[in-house]
């Protein structure tokens, strides 16, 4: 039993403790994950704030089938895109991006490192995009991505392919591989 469900399983006994405990487990990893989803900084934190908002108020309707992290990530994505739709915001440019303030935690700097990649991987579909997003700046396997965007293991490993390729023939385009 991993440390994920044993504070779930606290939670559901009604350990108000174990809801922060989980809070602050998973708080860096979809912290990262809505910062690739939001304009800036700032949005990104209000949306991990709504994110955890979300999960504690509907924990109840909630079943565990050691799952969370999947149900969290869907709260998470649906989170950012109605904020978008609310704020209707622009494209992201470089500029945007060089004024944010630098986010140091581990892991995050390499997803950071590189705004031309970001801005590449803006530019494919959506469905191809959070492949990436989830299997390279969560870190998570192929199997976890599949899980979390509801799809068969198969269908993430073809878009995580059709995806590359896509990056790479770009990269090759613009001259940069």
């Amino acid at each position: 039993m991993t440390r994920e469900d044993k504070l779930i399983k606290r939670m559901e006994s009604g350990d108000r403790s174990a809801a922060e405990e989980l809070i602050r487990l998973l708080y860096p990893e979809i912290l990262r994950y809505c910062l690739w989803h939001a304009p800036n900084r700032s949005m990104a934190e209000d949306a991990v704030q709504e994110t955890f908002l979300k999960a504690v108020r509907y924990f109840d309707r909630y079943i565990h089938k050691g799952k969370f992290k999947a149900f969290l990530y869907q709260i998470a994505a649906n989170t950012c895109i109605d904020m978008r739709r609310k704020k209707s915001f622009s494209d992201i440019s470089i500029e945007d991006l060089t004024h944010e303030s630098i986010y140091h935690e581990t892991g995050f700097d390499k997803t950071e490192s590189d705004l031309a990649l970001r801005q590449y991987i803006e530019l494919l579909p959506e469905e191809l995009r959070e492949v990436v997003i989830l299997r390279f700046s969560q870190d998570l396997t192929i199997r976890e991505t599949a899980e979390i965007l509801d799809i068969p293991l198969r269908t993430a490993q073809s878009r995580l392919r059709s995806a590359l390729k896509q990056l790479k023939s770009k990269l090759k385009e613009d001259g940069t591989v």
